[in-house]
């Protein structure tokens, strides 16, 4: 990759602060600046219910205000980001919230309600009868494994982590794809259950090493790897899977990793960040104020990539 230009990082260190809501201003802080848990605890509050669970728009393309496993889910990735201690009351009624709202009948949460309809909202966020056939356990391998990672061990809300996880893999090693924010939660949950390897592999039919490579297989199969097509709309590209060089994908994916990043820099805007590849189609006003707030998560979440690749200090 040609050497990224450090104002492009100073100039999106000005869009942030300025433009990028609170949450992102807090993250970016403690990414980048040694700023505290604490005050992107403090902006993670104002998204979180009195049940617990989040909305309020913390996912940009849906703005449910009421919680919903999906926003809970936007929060959790947040929480783990920071190193959130179990003990925090914020984590303590998030992990209520997912233990009480699960489908018991299902043993899965539901990835979009109906209450979503009332609100502004992308097409894809538009609940429907049928519809967590389309999500499967995007966001629900993930949510299991936060509540193992957040319960106290044997614990009702772990057990239920646990179960939901047997049916995860399951599903997981039938699989020859998948969609790339499924692959994403269940990267994560490989990730969250490495600390609880010995139990995991105790518990079910396959190891997390074996789990693991499953899940490398469809990451690798999912990416678009005709460069040329990048542009086009929303693609699963290779540094969607990949947080840190050292990740074993980079080697798989050879030379496709150091194109994702050229195109990032191609990408970037004169202010440094990036603009969403997606659009709503309806609620044009709100659809303008999300991909605002789109523009700052990609900021912080890029600029966190290209960081851990040794080009941001």
């Amino acid at each position: 990759m040609s050497n990224f230009p450090e104002s492009s990082f100073e100039k999106a260190k000005v869009f942030i602060k300025s433009k990028a809501r609170g949450l992102e201003r807090s993250r970016f802080q403690f990414i980048f600046e040694n700023g505290s848990k604490e005050s992107v605890l403090t902006e993670l509050e104002k998204y979180q219910n009195e049940d617990g669970g989040f909305g309020h728009g913390i996912e940009p393309d849906f703005w449910l205000p009421h919680s919903s496993p999906m926003a809970t889910w936007a929060a959790g990735q947040i929480l783990m980001e920071i190193g959130a201690d179990k003990n925090e009351p914020i984590v303590r009624s998030m992990v209520s919230f997912l233990a009480t709202s699960i489908d018991s009948e299902t043993g899965m949460w539901h990835s979009v309600l109906p209450e979503n309809n009332d609100f502004p909202h992308a097409p894809w966020w538009h609940w429907h009868e049928s519809v967590q056939e389309n999500w499967s356990f995007n966001p629900g391998a993930e949510l299991a494994a936060f509540l193992v990672h957040w319960s106290a061990e044997e614990s009702e809300p772990a057990e239920i982590g646990w179960r939901v996880i047997a049916n995860a893999v399951d599903h997981l090693m039938r699989k020859s794809e998948m969609d790339k924010h499924e692959i994403n939660n269940f990267q994560a949950l490989v990730e969250i259950m490495k600390p609880h390897q010995a139990t995991f592999n105790s518990k079910y039919n396959y190891s997390l090493i074996e789990v693991s490579e499953q899940v490398m297989k469809l990451a690798e199969n999912c990416v678009n790897k005709d460069v040329s097509t990048w542009t086009k709309g929303y693609q699963p590209l290779p540094l969607d899977f990949i947080d840190t060089p050292e990740h074993p994908l980079c080697e798989r994916l050879g030379s496709l990793v150091e194109k994702n990043l050229d195109f990032y820099k191609q990408q970037m805007s004169d202010e440094g960040i990036w603009d969403i590849s997606w659009s709503w189609g309806s609620y044009p006003e709100e659809y303008e104020i999300a991909r605002g707030h789109w523009k700052g998560i990609l900021a912080v979440n890029r600029y966190k990539q290209l960081k851990a690749f040794g080009y941001i200090k």
